[in-house]
């Protein structure tokens, strides 16, 4: 019983996909956004401290010096300070001496080295200046505002920033969805292709997508699809013709056996001799078979063709003379080895000797030609031929009349050598063999 296929382990391309590029994003955004708030932050304070600075300095120079000695009954604060501010005189101890502030500041006792300061104090930004005079520093004037304005300022700006931010990272998570998808579809449409063509669908065709990497894959995929339909539909073939030729010979031979048995004036051991000699025959196209069923397609072999032809020719020229039918070969003097398996050719030839003996008549030829890049093995005999438009490379079923058997064989044998095999002339019927040279 075939167990389910478990899920593996691990995270999916979609979310690794999502928490990539959320994760930039966010990131991003942080590494700019946190300076940028606290750019905002000192840019906002430094701003408000340079206009109250501007103002205490202004204020100052229109304070007479001599307020001390006046007191401040008699001094008034400039027209036009703005609104909000809160404008103090100042002692050099800090103490109050008219207007807004506290009653003792400790940013105005600074403004004593003749400089202006600023800071936070009670609550406001302040900041302090001397009042200018020839003499040594009379007083001091202190202007603040509230510092909530300040921070509502800064709280306002680090909002919208917020705002943004989100718009960003929700923008970022929309493309990563989208890029998540459009890169894990395709892989998923090949799953799906992949499962398919393992229960055996050859015919898959993986969808196209805007992913090259995905688009490649699955051509790759559709190739390989056909490369083993084409395979498998090559094995059943050959397994298909195979059995063929196998049940042709072991039927003959126990035909030959049965009717010596049913004959009783029959010479049983001359009965024997031929189901021994069948048998022999047998076996050699079973190793032959086996052998080409082991064989590497990227072997490169050497063949010597007068060798072997010859030999052929010792195996089968007894017997054909016993039924009165000749075997000729004829070869060129000089003639180059083709790479090709020895048990192939064996095969090959012998199919087309079977065939000739079968449904042929008179004497066999066989006739070697050298093509300069290939040889040409042609065989021929004297007998009608092949019917007008019968294709005897074609493997039929059942009962039909008509020559053929093995062929269909011995052709997908000569293509799997690199080779063809063609009906060169239908009556008489020639049949010829093209081999590569080594």
């Amino acid at each position: 019983m075939r167990s389910a296929a478990r899920e593996p382990h691990g995270t999916s391309l979609r979310r690794r996909v999502l928490v990539a590029i959320v994760g930039i994003a966010a990131l991003a955004v942080a590494l700019f956004a946190v300076p940028l708030a606290l750019s905002v932050e000192r840019l906002y304070h430094d701003e408000t401290a340079g206009a109250l600075s501007r103002d205490a300095a202004w204020i100052a120079a229109a304070i007479p010096d001599d307020v001390m000695k006046k007191g401040p009954a008699s001094v008034s604060l400039p027209k036009g300070v703005p609104s909000g501010l809160r404008v103090g005189v100042y002692t050099t101890d800090g103490a109050l001496l008219f207007g807004d502030g506290p009653k003792r500041s400790d940013l105005a006792v600074h403004s004593r080295d003749g400089h202006v300061h600023e800071a936070v104090e009670n609550g406001f930004l302040a900041v302090s200046a001397p009042i200018p005079s020839d003499e040594s520093r009379k007083g001091l004037v202190r202007v603040a505002t509230p510092y909530d304005e300040v921070s509502d300022r800064v709280h306002d700006a680090w909002l919208l920033m917020a705002g943004l931010s989100v718009v960003v990272v929700s923008l970022a998570v929309g493309l990563a969805l989208r890029q998540s998808s459009r890169l894990a579809a395709p892989l998923e449409h090949l799953t799906r292709a992949a499962l398919s063509l393992g229960a055996g669908d050859f015919s898959i065709r993986a969808p196209r997508s805007d992913v090259r990497e995905a688009d490649v894959a699955g051509l790759a995929l559709e190739s390989t699809a056909r490369r083993l339909g084409e395979v498998l539909e090559r094995e059943r073939a050959f397994s298909a013709d195979v059995s063929h030729q196998l049940r042709t010979r072991l039927t003959g031979m126990l035909l030959g056996l049965e009717s010596a048995l049913a004959r009783p004036d029959a010479h049983r051991e001359d009965a024997i001799r031929t189901a021994l000699a069948r048998g022999e025959q047998l076996r050699t196209v079973i190793e032959d078979l086996v052998r080409l069923s082991r064989e590497s397609g990227d072997q490169s072999l050497c063949l010597d063709v007068r060798t072997f032809l010859d030999e052929l020719r010792g195996e089968w020229y007894g017997g054909l003379a016993a039924q009165g039918r000749f075997l000729s070969l004829n070869l060129p003097d000089q003639l180059p080895s083709v790479a090709a398996s020895p048990a192939a050719l064996r095969q090959i030839l012998q199919v087309l000797l079977d065939n000739a003996v079968a449904h042929g008549k008179g004497e066999i030829t066989v006739d070697v030609a050298d093509l300069g890049d290939g040889i040409a093995i042609e065989v021929a005999d004297q007998g009608v031929g092949i019917p007008e438009g019968l294709d005897v490379f074609t493997r039929r079923s059942g009962n039909e009349e008509g020559h053929g058997i093995g062929l269909a064989l011995a052709r997908s044998l000569a293509e799997a050598e690199g080779g063809r095999l063609i009906l060169r002339r239908p009556s008489p019927p020639v049949f010829s063999l093209l081999l590569p040279t080594a």
